[in-house]
């Protein structure tokens, strides 16, 4: 098995899945965006780039709708 420091790797992106071994409290994919430093962007249901693909707005489900931010 070979180890991924993902320190040394970068990425701009990373789409995870709704379920996760985190027993589904939603851990797995912010503690990834902290560990390489990115933003993130949980319950997303759509996503919309930049024209040069350095921000994207989320559409994202919320108690009370919708919620759009930008990361």
């Amino acid at each position: 098995m070979t180890h991924l420091d993902l320190r040394e790797n970068q990425f701009d992106l990373a789409l995870l899945g709704k379920q996760s071994i985190d027993d589904d409290y939603i851990q797995t994919g912010q503690i990834l965006a902290s560990i390489i430093d990115i933003p993130s962007a949980t319950f997303s249901s759509e996503i919309e780039f930049s024209g040069d693909n350095s921000a994207a707005t989320v559409t994202r489900e919320v108690d009370f709708g919708l919620q759009q931010v930008e990361v």
